[in-house]
C-alpha cells in the first residue's frame, strides 16, 4: 500500500484508479484498509476543492426517493395523506418538525437537508 496525499485532479484521479479494485474489500483485510484510507482522502479533497451547495429540502426528498426508486405513496408514511405528500413535493407546504423528523429517521435523509430555510 503506497498512500500519498491527494493535491490536485491528476491525484484524485489515480486514487479514484486505486480505489477500484480494493472497493469491494472484505473486511479485516489490508485492502479494506487502503479502501478506508483512499476514500476518507477523496472525500477531503473533494470537500476542499469541490464543496456541493445545499439543496432545499424538496430537493433532497427527490433525490433520495431516486435512490431507493420510491413513488409519492410511499412518502406519505412518513409526510402524511397523498395531498399532503404532493403539495410539499410542489413547494406548497413546508415541512413540518415532525415531517423533518419522519423522513430523517425513515429514510436517513440528513437533518441538514431537510432543514435548510425556503
Amino acid at each position: 500500500m503506497n498512500i500519498k496525499p491527494i493535491r490536485n485532479d491528476d491525484d484524485l484521479r489515480a486514487a479514484f484508479k486505486r480505489l477500484e479494485p480494493v472497493f469491494q474489500a472484505q473486511e479485516g483485510t489490508p485492502e479494506a484498509d487502503e479502501m478506508e484510507i483512499l476514500v476518507t482522502l477523496i472525500e477531503a479533497y473533494e470537500h476542499k476543492h469541490y464543496p456541493m451547495v445545499a439543496s432545499d429540502p424538496v430537493d433532497a426528498i427527490k433525490f433520495r426517493m431516486e435512490q431507493q426508486r420510491l413513488t409519492p405513496k410511499d412518502l406519505e408514511r412518513y409526510i402524511g395523506s397523498s395531498g399532503r405528500v404532493s403539495e410539499v413535493l410542489n413547494r406548497k407546504r413546508r415541512l413540518s418538525l415532525q415531517m423533518v423528523k419522519q423522513l430523517h429517521d425513515g429514510l436517513h435523509i440528513p437533518y441538514e437537508s431537510l432543514l435548510v430555510a425556503a
